[in-house]
């Protein structure tokens, strides 16, 4: 079985809906027949790499709420990751524009490691706060999976992989993509926002019964939409 996945890396939903996907998959009595593939979606691709405001002020000034009001919205995000076993930094975050990293991500996928460098560049970003759009943090998580770091250097100093990225951007607008994360099941099932183990499993498992229908439904009448980021923020 085949399950696509739609995200960006400044999406705090996509790092908790892939944590609950793996539980669900571990959980799945066919799991070892499930292959994950990482697709690239960008919140917003023409964010600065570096910003002048910490990521409470950047969402109340996309919300037009308060600062206060902003870090509570955090706070509560942070309490899902930490039933999913994540720890989110957002005082210490750094918000940043992320087409690098899912450059790297496609690069990475050459060497069959793309959700390691997934796994490695959510970390850093959620958790340790560390500078994903910068280059040389880029190079030494790269380093850490076991990438060269020459061709690493390469990528980045060039525009290997950018069409990759907006090829897969292309994708979701085709599909109609309103937030991510997008699960996307075996082309039988398309489920946005971070769902629940239970609902995940419970899709996996209907298509599986259902493996030689490959007419692409939707289980949004089954299943509410929920936790997910758009273009205009993250909701739950």
């Amino acid at each position: 079985m085949r399950v696509d996945i739609w995200f960006d890396y400044a999406c705090p939903f996509c790092y908790i809906g892939k944590r609950r996907l793996e539980a669900a998959i571990a959980e799945f009595i066919y799991k070892d027949q499930i292959e994950v593939h990482f697709h690239s979606y960008q919140l917003q691709p023409d964010a600065p790499k570096k910003s002048n405001s910490n990521i409470h002020e950047l969402i109340a000034a996309k919300y037009g709420t308060t600062v206060d009001h902003a870090r509570k919205m955090n706070e509560h995000i942070s309490e899902q990751a930490r039933e999913e076993g994540i720890i989110f930094r957002f005082d210490s975050m750094i918000p940043t524009n992320t087409t690098d990293a899912h450059r790297l991500t496609h690069y990475a996928k050459e060497y069959g490691k793309s959700e390691e460098m997934t796994e490695r560049i959510l970390k850093a970003y959620f958790s340790e706060s560390l500078h994903i759009g910068d280059r040389a943090t880029l190079l030494k998580l790269t380093n850490e999976i076991g990438l060269p770091g020459h061709e690493v250097l390469d990528v980045l100093n060039t525009e290997q992989y950018k069409q990759q990225v907006n090829e897969d951007i292309q994708i979701a607008e085709q599909i109609g993509v309103k937030g991510v994360p997008l699960f996307v099941f075996n082309n039988k099932y398309a489920i946005s926002g971070a769902q629940s183990t239970e609902t995940l499993k419970e899709v996996l498992q209907d298509v599986w019964e259902e493996e030689y229908d490959m007419a692409l439904m939707t289980a949004s009448n089954k299943q509410h939409v929920n936790e997910f980021c758009t273009d205009d923020g993250c909701f739950d």
